[in-house]
């Protein structure tokens, strides 16, 4: 048996007028004469055939009334046109996701920043001919200024004018125009004239007339917005105006705004310049709790303030910040904590965090890798550095000079010869990453340091015919291995061409030459050696000539000694007195030895060489030559053995100190001080547990 439903049903709704947020789904207007509408939806169930007294429903062409058609017929070819499809079913169906508001607590003005609503003149006709105008106005002369104006293609209306404004790249012309603009009365200025104005001012480092304008929009009771204020800020930090860029932070703080993410970091940044390390972290947190969130910016401030004084624990509060607000480290943010870790003294450190960000999924760069490198060179790691150099060629990392050159330069510190030659061999093969003067001097140290005057010689060579010109530290470096071999006249050699090729001679350079000096033993290669330092620095000369003449009064040495010291860069004032100590003892004049000595303690440049207490009595001549070594234990002697004729009384221990670096200078210190010790009977012997250390004890007098 068939049974059949079917089922009429009359809906009546009313579609107000003044709801302007209903979302239309019409794609052509539609006119609603009467205010309520009718509904017919007819609904048709079987489980078996149809009934011929059943009636099918009416499709649109048969509506019954086709001047006012129901909803139902107007939705009818949407549906079957849009709706069906799955992806616009499902697109209607997901929820949107939902934003929780607390409606007791108003958001805080950090979020929800005061600035200008964005200007229409992007949609202005005239953009064309406007900015036509602008560039032509830019690139007038002072001049030529006024008479430009006057052509311009419009009249100043403030979208025109804030356009050309906001297209001029001059500075000075931007101020010119805003000047202009003010001039003209056409228009009340707004915040926005002076926010466009003040970033050309800043781009120029104009801070002074940033605050003139500033100023002037306090007078003028023109309100100031975080653009204007965060503008400000950055342009006192980027000047090194530090004073300021607080003094409008606290301004800015005063007024009740908050600061933006921009103005948030560069004012971290300044306190942290300023070394104010409670006051950032103050700030800091006190951006956090008002709502604002750090970004790696604002997380590399704070690392490279802790890094620069070398607080470990200030890196790791950083680490856990960024891990407590989710905040995931980009490369630069890695860059800085790995220089961090460098100069806070943590090697293991910085190898863990570089492993954690290659594990993150991001690609060193040169950067990244020049920092580690550098930690692993000052830490001696030679087997992860070189480790480090190997990663670098099998994944293909980025290389630039300053990489190649830091690598270079490791090698040297570790003593690595075989290492250093095959980076030199890569560079040379390298399209990127050819061999510069800078190259060529890492290599001479490493080079010159093992004493290897061939091998310098020959990259003296191949830099002479790849054009390549010698430096002052290459030229340093080359020069003090000449020497060393007793090869003057090589040096002679590198020194003309260092000449004639425009080097820059220095004080350091002048020291080189006079140790080299200190070591002849021909008298003709002595004076060539002079004759050089005479073109680089002929007072020095001159005083050299003074302390070998007999006649010379003590006097007239202190005055001359006194004038090249205060003429001397601070750093080699000291190399230069240790110098001249052991020209007097090559040239047996052990008497000029003593008075320079005591020259150099007078004017204090040997303030660590006496120690004396009621129980020890120490000397210490790590930081003198051999020479001045000798001449300070002679001068010890002397004072002990006075002592000892007065019967006054003595400290129980005696100790001297050469040190123990494993540098050829500093074994051949401790070894000439060791046989000089036992010439004069001195009380002191050398220490067997702790090298470079000599005992002794009012026993052995």
């Amino acid at each position: 048996m068939a049974a059949s439903l079917s089922t009429a049903i009359d809906v009546h709704f009313t579609i107000p007028k003044s709801d302007t947020k209903r979302p239309i789904f019409f794609t052509s207007p539609i006119r609603h004469n009467p205010t309520k509408k009718r509904l017919a939806i007819s609904c048709n169930s079987s489980t078996s055939e149809t009934s011929s007294s059943t009636k099918p429903p009416q499709n649109i062409s048969e509506s019954p009334s086709p001047k006012n058609p129901s909803l139902a017929d107007q939705l009818k070819p949407l549906s079957a046109t849009t709706l069906s499809t799955k992806d616009h079913q499902a697109q209607l169906l997901s929820r949107p996701k939902s934003t929780w508001v607390n409606p007791t607590r108003p958001k805080r003005s950090v979020l929800s920043l005061q600035r200008q609503k964005k200007s229409l003149y992007s949609y202005n006709p005239q953009i064309r001919e406007l900015k036509l105008f602008a560039k032509k106005l830019s690139g007038s002369g002072e001049d030529e200024f006024e008479s430009v104006l006057e052509t311009i293609p419009y009249p100043p209306t403030r979208e025109n004018a804030l356009l050309i404004l906001n297209s001029l790249r001059p500075w000075q012309k931007t101020r010119l125009f805003f000047n202009w603009i003010k001039t003209q009365n056409v228009f009340p200025m707004e915040t926005i004239f002076y926010n466009v104005t003040m970033k050309s001012l800043r781009y120029g480092l104009q801070f002074d007339i940033i605050e003139e304008l500033a100023n002037e929009m306090v007078s003028n009771e023109i309100q100031l917005d975080n653009i204007t204020y965060s503008t400000i800020i950055t342009c006192a930090k980027k000047c090194s105006r530090f004073d300021k860029a607080v003094e409008w932070f606290e301004r800015m703080y005063k007024t009740g705004l908050m600061p933006d993410e921009v103005t948030y970091s560069a004012i971290l940044d300044v306190y942290a310049k300023l070394g104010k390390v409670e006051e950032v972290l103050s700030l800091y947190e006190r951006g956090v709790a008002s709502g604002w969130k750090p970004d790696p910016i604002t997380f590399s401030v704070l690392a490279k303030m802790f890094g620069e004084a070398g607080d470990y624990d200030g890196i790791r509060y950083v680490l856990q910040e960024m891990k407590s607000l989710d905040v995931l480290p980009n490369l630069v943010v890695y860059n800085t904590l790995l220089e961090a870790m460098g100069k806070a003294g943590k090697p293991g450190l910085a190898r863990s965090l570089f492993e954690e960000m290659v594990d993150s999924g991001l690609t060193p760069n040169e950067k990244t890798l020049t920092a580690l490198a550098k930690i692993y060179g000052k830490a001696r790691w030679a087997k992860d550095a070189m480790d480090l150099w190997e990663r670098m060629k099998s994944n293909n990392w980025p290389m630039d000079f300053i990489l190649y050159n830091t690598l270079l330069n490791m090698c040297a510190d570790l003593g690595l010869v075989e290492e250093a030659e095959m980076l030199f061999n890569d560079m040379k093969i390298s399209e990127k990453c050819r061999p510069d003067s800078w190259t060529f001097t890492a290599m001479l140290n490493i080079y010159g340091s093992g004493g290897n005057a061939d091998k310098s010689m020959e990259l003296f060579e191949e830099m002479s015919k790849l054009g390549i010109g010698l430096n002052i530290m290459g030229c340093t470096c080359l020069v003090q291995c000449l020497g060393k071999a007793r090869r003057i006249d090589d040096l002679v050699r590198v020194f003309n061409v260092a000449i004639d090729g425009g080097v820059k001679l220095d004080d350091r350079f002048c020291g080189c030459l006079l140790s080299v000096a200190s070591l002849c033993d021909e008298s003709e290669d002595f004076t060539k050696v002079l004759a050089c330092l005479k073109q680089a620095n002929p007072k020095l000369v001159a005083f050299v000539k003074l302390i070998e003449g007999e006649e010379t009064s003590f006097e007239t040495l202190k005055e001359e000694f006194r004038a090249v010291v205060r003429d001397a860069a601070i750093e080699t004032r000291r190399p230069f007195c240790n110098c001249l100590i052991d020209i007097c003892r090559k040239r047996d004049l052990h008497g000029r030895a003593h008075e320079l000595l005591y020259l150099g303690t007078l004017y204090g440049l040997y303030p660590d060489l006496h120690h004396k207490t009621v129980k020890e009595w120490s000397l210490d001549v790590r930081s003198l030559s051999v020479g001045a070594a000798l001449t300070a234990l002679e001068e010890w002697m002397g004072t002990l053995t006075k002592f000892v004729q007065r019967d006054e009384e003595l400290p129980e221990l005696f100790s001297a100190h050469t040190g123990s670096g494993t540098h050829k200078f500093s074994l051949g210190l401790a070894n000439s001080f060791d046989s000089h010790v036992k010439k004069l009977a001195a009380p002191f012997r050398q220490s067997e547990e702790r090298a470079g250390s000599f005992r002794g004890n009012t026993r052995g007098i």
